[in-house]
Formats: structure tokens, sequence, C-alpha cells
């Protein structure tokens, strides 16, 4: 199944943005990607802050659950869940040279933060880029 993106959210900023969602593309288990420009993006003369979010959501599995049905009737039923986490997607992207393990991580969200000096041709001061990249999953409460 090819990966759905959507991007109408999302100014086409940061390399490390870019990288993700190609990233995310070789991973079979992501099957829809949301990005949006964070509001903490902001830009001044020494330096550049790109912050972005992706909304990922995981294929689905159904499998067969045991219940019991007037407490005496063994009886089965369909239960559809995803097949993949967000701590196995950490595990999945921390095992890619080019993107490693997230600076921080737990069971509602991974964060990447990565920063670089920028020195432009012909120019003496250069400005330092950091670009913040949160990844939740779809349908999980936001946080405040």
């Amino acid at each position: 199944m090819p990966l759905e993106t959507d991007t109408s959210n999302w100014s086409g900023e940061g390399v490390f943005t870019q990288l993700l969602i190609e990233r995310l593309r070789e991973i079979d288990a992501v099957c829809f990607v949301k990005i949006e420009d964070a509001p903490a993006t902001r830009s001044e003369a020494d330096y550049n802050f790109i912050s972005n979010e992706l909304f990922v959501r995981f294929a689905t599995v159904d499998r067969q659950e045991p219940v019991k049905r007037f407490g005496i009737l063994p009886s089965s039923r369909t239960v559809t869940g995803p097949v993949m986490t967000l701590t196995d997607l950490a595990t999945a992207l921390t095992s890619m040279a080019d993107v490693g393990e997230p600076d921080y991580a737990d069971g509602g969200m991974l964060q990447y933060l990565r920063a670089e000096r920028i020195v432009p041709a012909y120019q003496t001061r250069g400005y330092k880029l950091v670009e913040l990249v949160r990844i939740y999953e779809v349908g999980t409460p936001r946080r405040s």
C-alpha cells in the first residue's frame, strides 16, 4: 500500500522533516502521514527555528479475540488493531543511520531536534538553523 501524505498545512521547510518523510515511506506499516507547521516556527537575524509536526497512521490487522457470552458460552470476536506502535516506529527509525534515535520519546510522541550552522557564500556571519520535529499517532488526544 503506498504512503498517503497530506502536506496542505506544511510550508515545505525542514530538510530533516523531508528526510523523515522519505524514511517513513520505506516502512510498510505506515499508511498515512500528515505534516503541519507548528506555531513555534520563527526566524530571526541570527537563527531560524523550524518546528514541524508529523501525524502518522499505521496499517491495521484483524485478529480473533476469545470472549465468553453470558459467562459460559465461549465465543470469539474480531478486533482491529494497528500493526505498529510509536515505540516500534522509534525502533525502526533508530535503525536507520541517517535518522537515528529520537531525542525524546514516550508512548505518545517522538521528538527529534537537529541544529546546524549555515554560512551562505560571500557572507562572514552565518546563522544557526534549529529544526524540531515531533511525531504523533493520528487519533491520540492533543497534548497541552
